[in-house]
């Protein structure tokens, strides 16, 4: 039975997987698209295999990119969650954020992971859709060291999100499957040379143009 359930699991996988390819693939090719790997992507537990199963299909799963003045990192946070079969890969991603929050020059840096740090407040307790605490602080003591603005993150299907200090950790709810009161939508997010502005539309109210 468990095996009959992993394949069945397999097999949605890869249909979700194609449609999803299929359907971004209409995207207007001057809009560069930017995959976050997440926990239904490599599992609650990834393992060398997943993430290498993830990374031929969408690519790395960190790395970080310019836009501007905009310092931009994505992070595979389901190391942060659970690396207890991958811990040298949470190791090189550790070395090489190390690095990258090293660089200078930038108006913004923002972050972007599928995991939240916290839901609502940095010292919160542990949670299912959040990372444990005692992870959750030596990072965001270093992020905000290394004058991060903004970090995005989604997981919680449910919009949700705080502060720490300086620095906004908005959750962004899903698109389907809403936990919560919110309708399914998705984040719009302006950079101005002074700030990184941002607010959750549901579908039907996406605009069709944003002022800068």
């Amino acid at each position: 039975m468990h095996l009959q359930v992993a394949r069945k699991w397999k097999s949605h996988k890869e249909a979700q997987e194609k449609d999803f390819i299929k359907l971004f693939s209409e995207l207007d090719s001057d809009i560069p698209l930017v995959c976050v790997c997440g926990n239904h992507d490599i599992g609650n537990t990834p393992t060398h295999q997943s993430v290498q199963n993830y990374k031929a299909t969408f690519g790395d799963d960190h790395f970080s990119f310019w836009v501007g003045g905009v310092h931009c990192i994505v992070l595979n946070s389901q190391f942060f969650k659970d690396a207890s079969q991958v811990p040298d890969l949470l190791e090189e991603q550790d070395a090489w954020l190390d690095a990258e929050l090293k660089q200078t020059g930038f108006q913004h840096r923002i972050v972007f992971q599928h995991i939240p740090w916290f839901l609502h407040e940095a010292d919160e307790e542990d949670d299912y859709f959040s990372v444990d605490l005692r992870v959750r602080m030596r990072y965001l003591d270093k992020f905000k060291a290394h004058g991060v603005r903004t970090i995005f993150s989604g997981h919680y299907h449910r919009n949700a999100g705080g502060w720490f200090g300086e620095m906004e950790a908005p959750v962004t709810s899903a698109i389907g499957a809403q936990l919560g009161n919110d309708s399914s939508g998705m984040r719009v997010v302006t950079v101005t040379e002074d700030e990184v502005l941002h607010k959750y539309y549901a579908l039907g109210d996406v605009p069709t143009k944003v002022d800068l």
